[in-house]
């Protein structure tokens, strides 16, 4: 059986007094989960919006996908199945480049 499925994230950034603030929203045709993040440029640093984009817009993706995470745990469990180990380390990066 072979299944093809297009999810559709989109992120909504607002700048306002030095903060952004971001929304992503997940579309699955089935469901819609929203996450949120925010970034705060320090007064003693350069200004640079992209960057307060970027964090804020990362963040809100994270968010997002613990939430995915989540939502997929409680129906993992409705039909009796185990549940994926929560990680305890960092969650980006390559661990095996970690000594």
């Amino acid at each position: 059986m072979s299944r093809t499925l297009e999810w559709t994230v989109g992120v909504e950034l607002v700048e306002e007094d030095g903060t952004t603030k971001a929304e992503a929203r997940l579309l699955t045709g089935n469901s819609n989960l929203t996450g949120h993040g925010s970034a705060r440029c320090n007064p003693a640093d350069v200004d640079v919006p992209t960057i307060g984009d970027e964090l804020a817009a990362s963040r809100a993706m994270k968010d997002l996908a613990g939430k995915l995470m989540r939502e997929a745990n409680r129906e993992m469990e409705a039909v009796g199945a185990g549940t994926v180990p929560q990680h305890t380390g960092p969650g980006y990066g390559w661990p095996e480049a970690v000594t």
